[in-house]
């Protein structure tokens, strides 16, 4: 770029920072004025609220509403220009169609006091030509229809603490020089916004509102999550009325929460909602104690806890789900009232109460049995309220259907529907049905049952979902969440090839779509690791379809032999200098605290079993190292407990949390 253009541009960014700095100031002076303003508002509301009638209490209560409103707006946006008052853009575009627009593009917008644009959000109409491939002729999807026009040019910069340190301009894409420093730093222990370097298909992910719901599959290192947060982002720009409280994200566990907690703030919108689906185990199984976790649940198997293998695949298997529904469908069929309902205020034959349980059969049998309850009530002006339980268990009693969630669940396996599929006693019944934790793939079952019987609990406040590692939910978990989150939009994203669930694997995550009516999209293209790493990883799993982005340093893989923690010590003694981040990642939970408590003396490393925090060496078990990366990983197991060939999915998870250098111990891809 010559110097001409160069100055210019610098000029740009001067005169950027001069109204950014004085937008700031503005913002700021007028954020504590309406700060005194609303104090003194609601000090004059509540000393005059007894000499007001309820017209005027509404009209002062809507009008102290709006004023806070308005004053949180203000204060939101006051911390997005904070958040990029050093480096206040990242590119330009310059799109010609009426006349020539010169579009510079940031996290947020900044405008002058006349509404000129300074800086266009990321997410804007006119901004999307900035992550597509190719100048010349295009068009712009804006609120009035198509735009058309040539785009002109395309330019990134590099802006850090408000100083312009490096101009790009590509045709092409988002230029690979760019891309290839940022691949090339260092890992964090926190991810990252994309902004500047979203590449064209997960664009087209990120912008897609003409699909209720999408399936995203994405290979290791596609920037899966990344897309999914940068997607929230977008929708809360374009979707009127939606807000961060209104979107849930589901994650496999609390390190990945903490490891994507900074993302959205980056983007300068407030973190969402989030939680993992053994959570929501533990929130509707009231019956049991507690609830085994997904990862407890892997930890079990890993360790070869399960002493009935056959059983628990079973129970993983979609085939549970017809089992229960015809069980529930029988049930519903077969329950019978054997007794008449009599009280001093009245008298119901038992024919007369079948005849009103069939009037409901719309319902769930719980709901049948309550709208029963709620006739006698309204019939005999009976208060609902006060009398509606006591009628309610009586009414159980007169029938031969017992409600407890338990025995439904006993007998469900103790029934001609399933003992013709599989034989258990009533012995080896009870000893996972009356256990004091549910087991993992017990609660599932559980919570769709007792959904059938009763029904499940629903979420109108929820309007977007957003679920990670979607290759590790079965079918009965999509079926719960639909039927929870009835009118939510679902992203459901994940990875078929780091399946960590040794009894349920999808063939495509397009299987979902037969729960949720989705778009189905693919990420191709990794940008975490080497090729040399890459290679590796495909024949893991005898993959061939894997395209790396980053340029490699020709680091080859290294496998050894040795079970000696001292050569563990060496290897991470030669590379602690070299590298920010590494990560030693093990098969299970006892090869984890290992070789913690071999370490924990010679270095500062965390056990990731323990502590979620993420600092700059840690061991952790393969199955929580999901959506994790380093930049140099040692997969260490001793001889005698290496991955083997029922573990592939486990071992490829392992290795492709490598960015750099990988180094493996004790194993090989040749099963």
């Amino acid at each position: 770029m010559n110097d001409n253009l160069r100055n210019l541009e610098e000029e740009y960014l001067k005169n950027t920072l001069i109204l950014l700095d004085d937008k700031i100031e503005e913002l700021g002076g007028n954020l504590e004025v309406d700060n005194v303003k609303i104090n003194e508002f609601q000090k004059f509301i509540f000393k005059e609220i007894g000499s007001m009638d309820k017209y005027e209490i509404q009209s002062n209560m809507l009008s102290s509403a709006m004023e806070l409103n308005e004053f949180e707006r203000k204060a939101k946006y006051l911390k997005k220009l904070l958040h990029i008052k050093d480096s206040p853009y990242f590119g330009r575009i310059d799109f010609l169609s009426d006349k020539l627009y010169e579009v510079y593009i940031g996290i947020t917008y900044l405008s002058t006091n006349d509404n000129q644009n300074i800086i266009y959000d990321w997410r804007s109409p006119i901004a999307s030509l900035f992550y597509q491939n190719s100048l010349g002729k295009t068009s712009y999807l804006a609120p009035d229809g198509n735009v058309f026009g040539n785009l002109t040019l395309k330019r990134q910069y590099n802006i850090k603490d408000r100083k312009l340190l490096q101009i790009l301009d590509n045709s092409l894409n988002i230029t690979d020089e760019l891309l290839q420093q940022v691949l090339a730093n260092n890992s964090s222990d926190k991810m990252k916004n994309i902004v500047n370097t979203i590449q064209e298909e997960q664009n087209d992910i990120i912008r897609n509102l003409s699909d209720k719901n999408l399936i995203v599959e994405g290979i290791a290192g596609s920037g899966k999550t990344s897309v999914a947060l940068h997607r929230i982002a977008y929708l809360l720009y374009q979707i009127e009325d939606l807000t961060s409280n209104n979107i849930l994200i589901f994650s496999p566990n609390d390190i990945f929460s903490t490891y994507i907690s900074n993302v959205l703030p980056e983007l300068g919108e407030d973190n969402t909602k989030e939680t993992t689906f053994s959570a929501l185990q533990s929130s509707y199984l009231r019956e049991y104690k507690s609830v085994e976790s997904f990862k407890d649940f892997l930890a079990r198997y890993y360790q070869d806890k399960d002493f009935n293998k056959e059983l628990v695949k079973l129970k993983q298997s979609d085939l549970m789900i017809k089992l229960i529904d015809d069980y529930v469908n029988y049930l519903s069929n077969n329950i019978k009232f054997t007794l008449d309902l009599e009280d001093k205020r009245f008298f119901y034959s038992k024919s007369t109460l079948n005849e009103l349980f069939n009037r409901y059969s719309r319902l769930t049998i719980i709901e049948r049995f309550k709208k029963i309850s709620e006739y006698i009530c309204m019939h005999n002006s009976i208060s609902y309220g006060k009398y509606g339980k006591t009628i309610l268990n009586k009414l159980y009693k007169l029938s031969n259907f017992n409600p407890n969630i338990k025995e439904i669940y006993k007998n469900f396996y103790k029934s001609e529907i399933f003992q013709s599929i599989y034989k258990l006693t009533d012995i080896e019944i009870d000893n996972f049905v009356n256990l004091k934790e549910a087991n993992y793939e017990d609660s599932l079952l559980l919570i769709y049952l007792k959904g059938l019987i009763n029904e499940f609990p629903y979420s109108n406040l929820i309007k977007e979902i957003v679920i990670d590692e979607a290759q590790d939910y079965s079918l009965i978990q999509y079926i719960i969440l639909k039927k929870i989150f009835k009118r939510a939009s679902f992203t459901i994203l994940g990875d078929t090839n780091q399946t960590i669930n040794p009894y349920y694997h999808y063939n495509s995550l397009d299987e979902i779509s037969k729960i949720i009516e989705s778009k189905y999209l693919k990420l191709t293209k990794t940008y975490r690791s080497s090729p040399e790493i890459i290679e590796y990883a495909n024949k893991i799993l005898n993959l061939n379809h894997v395209v790396a982005v980053r340029n490699s340093k020709v680091i080859p893989v290294i496998e050894k032999n040795s079970s000696n923690v001292l050569d563990l010590v060496g290897d991470i003694k030669s590379n602690i200098d070299k590298f920010k981040r590494i990560a030693i990642i093990t098969k299970n939970d006892l090869d984890t605290n290992y070789i913690y408590n071999n370490l924990k003396d010679k270095f500062n490393i965390s056990n990731m079993l323990n502590v979620i925090t993420n600092p700059n060496l840690v061991v952790i078990p393969a199955y929580l190292a999901k959506g994790l990366e380093f930049d140099m990983v040692i997969v260490y197991t001793t001889l005698e407990n290496k991955f083997l060939e029922r573990d592939k999915y486990l071992y490829y998870v392992a290795v492709t949390r490598c960015q750099h250098k990988l180094i493996i111990y004790n194993n090989s891809y040749n099963f």
